[in-house]
């Protein structure tokens, strides 16, 4: 029988490559190439001077110390969809694990607001039949009066969304108000296709794992999950010790930076 090393060396010289990870005697393996499936990503720009400013400007104010009187507070909401069985799920047995059928029905929309203030370890998370500037200003409101009503300036870090704006005040309340809600109010955005910046959307992605893995078909009982998540992590003081610095960005991402 022909020697391995003989036989590759005599494969190379008529053409034909070494057999490589994707070849499997008569073709390509079935699990290498997927073409019906694809990887979504937030993608920065490169060498943008806009998303390098934001992203700066956004890591000093994640490096400042805590100050009761000036907190930090990081915001971000996102649409959820209520959920009810179609038909009764099979409850889990000794052995068997519970089953859900497939088909749901649709119960409406929703949108979930997640406050975030990462040094002191505090959440508060509320979910509205809508997201409109409104709803959004009215969310403020609650920060300022209820939340923080003795806070000199919240410094609110959030993205850029058109509802989440100074405007938003003058929509809603009347001019004196807007503007005494504005004055305690210390505005960065986020660079676009940079929510990773925002602590907010990392707690988001907490809650989704812990309080929103099931169907729940009805805004009041998300509600009351949703106090009970926040509930839970308020009582645990779980602080974000935000370790990405300014200079490490310009180290780490400097395909972020133009050239100069």
């Amino acid at each position: 029988m022909e020697p391995a090393p003989a036989r590759e060396a005599r494969r190379a010289h008529r053409g034909h490559p070494r057999p490589g990870p994707l070849h499997h005697r008569a073709g390509l393996k079935k699990t290498e190439l997927r073409p019906h499936l694809k990887q979504c990503w937030t993608i920065p720009p490169h060498a943008n001077g806009e998303f390098a400013a934001r992203m700066e400007d956004v890591l000093d104010i994640y490096a400042t110390p805590f100050d009761p009187d000036r907190p930090v507070v990081c915001m971000d909401e996102k649409p959820y969809q209520l959920l009810a069985h179609a038909r009764d799920p099979i409850p889990a047995a000794p052995g068997r694990d519970r089953k859900e059928d497939s088909e749901y029905v649709r119960c409406g929309t929703c949108s979930i607001f997640v406050w975030v203030e990462p040094l002191a370890g505090w959440r508060h998370v509320d979910a509205q039949s809508r997201r409109t500037m409104l709803d959004w200003a009215h969310q403020v409101e609650r920060l300022l009066t209820v939340d923080y009503p003795d806070a000199g300036k919240v410094v609110l870090v959030m993205d850029n969304l058109n509802t989440h704006t100074i405007g938003s005040l003058y929509e809603t309340f009347a001019p004196a108000k807007a503007h005494a809600l504005a004055q305690r109010l210390e505005i960065h955005h986020t660079p676009k296709h940079g929510s990773w910046l925002n602590i907010a959307e990392i707690e988001l992605s907490a809650l989704t794992r812990q309080c929103l893995d099931r169907r729940i078909d009805d805004l009041d009982v998300l509600n009351h999950e949703l106090a009970a998540w926040q509930a839970s992590t308020n009582a645990d003081q779980r602080q974000v010790n935000w370790h990405f610095t300014t200079s490490d960005a310009r180290t780490k991402l400097r395909h972020l930076y133009p050239e100069y």
